[in-house]
């Protein structure tokens, strides 16, 4: 039964990289407006948004973003990071008893 919660612990861990790629991509496409992934890039940034998407669109429609001005701050993202590492921490836990 510990491996069983180790590999979920590992999956989120996995899930948590996901995140922190989308935020890079996301950060390089708001920054640099012409630049388009291509080749390999363009495989892996398509795989990071396909992930990525659907819980978060799902949060957006319940946690709206946060505006400063012109400035919008995404509390879904923040909300399903924090879930994840939550969630990793439990699985860990499990996985010790």
């Amino acid at each position: 039964m510990a491996s069983i919660f180790l590999l979920l612990a590992l999956l989120c861990g996995l899930y948590t990289l996901v995140l922190v790629a989308r935020v890079i991509l996301d950060l390089v496409i708001n920054v640099a407006r012409d630049w388009r992934p291509s080749g390999g890039l363009l495989i892996l940034a398509n795989s990071v948004f396909r992930v990525t998407d659907p819980p978060l669109r799902l949060l957006a429609k319940v946690i709206p973003p946060l505006r400063f001005g012109g400035i919008q701050l995404d509390l879904g993202f923040l909300v399903l990071f924090i879930g994840i590492q939550m969630l990793q921490r439990v699985f860990l836990q499990l996985a010790s008893l």
